[in-house]
């Protein structure tokens, strides 16, 4: 039997979806008010569970031979600090612990490539430069790199675990709409659109699933995998997006400077809509910073594979019109 926490997420309906095409007998756990459309169909067990709640874990995991962890809270937007600390933290070491006492095989946790440190431009960043520990540049970033320290510390009691850190998750079956996800969506309307320069490396949902069954099948104990993919400028995505959708529509750059100004302006005004902004600092600072990502490690250890954007965005674009939103 194989678990997945966070299971009606992007990448945990996808990688269910993997799993069950597989031949594999998987076990989703959900939140109680979970939206589960995302698993709509899929040949899956499902049961309410929560991070926060051992007991309830320990009934989830019961009969587990691999766990897969990606229950996770992700927020660029300021307020939801202390809940990410909880389930990014808290969750990752209560999964952990009942898994090693469940007598699990295997645990994959997903963390993210922010968990690094952030390096200067010139320098690729691969699992040797070190966790976030002091500034980070968000909570989010803090958060998954403390989650990560406390997986590696229940590994250090006996669990087996590996660790996957993808970078930005795109691709099709993105049920709760993502914010990469909505901005793809965007780019596919005719309309004058505001960018910024930058760039970053995004990866296909699909690929992090195959990445992360590669991980529980060769991974070594206690080790980092980094799944990244293609890096890629935000002109391009909008050009690529277009050109598959037949359309072109005039965009205006914004310069970083009133890009920065506006979005610490707005991040309130979109805290108190539960809306999702165009900018928010911290997007602002990610297309700004290094994204010279390796997978090289992944690649030669685990036979991990990323497909080409192009592929990533059509299919994307595709999914998108057989619900009738493009």
């Amino acid at each position: 039997m194989i678990v997945v926490t966070g299971a009606t997420g992007h990448v945990g309906n996808v990688l269910i979806r993997e799993l069950t095409a597989a031949g594999e007998r998987v076990r989703a756990v959900v939140l109680p008010n979970d939206d589960c459309r995302s698993l709509a169909g899929l040949d899956v067990e499902r049961v309410t569970g929560n991070v926060l709640d051992p007991a309830s874990l320990e009934r989830a995991l019961a009969g587990a031979d691999t766990v897969y962890h990606l229950a996770g809270v992700i927020s660029i937007v300021p307020g939801a600090e202390a809940l990410m600390r909880k389930v990014n933290v808290e969750g990752v070491r209560n999964t952990a612990q009942a898994a090693l006492r469940a007598g699990v095989r295997r645990m994959v946790h997903v963390s993210s490539i922010h968990a690094f440190e952030r390096v200067p431009h010139g320098v690729t960043i691969d699992e040797c430069v070190p966790f976030v520990d002091e500034h980070p540049v968000g909570v989010y970033d803090e958060t998954k790199a403390d989650g990560t320290r406390a997986l590696l510390e229940v590994v250090e009691e006996g669990l087996d675990a590996v660790v996957a850190c993808p970078t930005g998750i795109i691709g099709p079956h993105d049920y709760l709409g993502s914010e990469m996800g909505n901005v793809i969506l965007n780019f596919a309307k005719k309309k004058l659109h505001l960018l910024v320069k930058g760039a970053y490396d995004f990866v296909d949902v699909r690929d992090v699933a195959q990445g992360l069954m590669l991980a529980a099948a060769k991974g070594r104990t206690g080790e980092v995998y980094i799944l990244s993919g293609n890096r890629i400028e935000v002109p391009q995505i909008k050009q690529m997006v277009q050109e598959f959708v037949g359309i072109h529509s005039p965009h205006i750059t914004v310069p970083m400077w009133l890009a920065e100004g506006f979005a610490t302006f707005t991040e309130s005004f979109y805290r108190v809509t539960h809306s999702i902004p165009k900018f928010t600092r911290y997007s602002l600072r990610t297309v700004q910073d290094n994204c010279n990502f390796s997978h090289a490690k992944a690649r030669e250890e685990l036979g991990y594979a990323p497909r080409p954007l192009a592929e990533t965005f059509r299919d994307i674009l595709a999914w998108r019109k057989s619900l009738g939103t493009v």
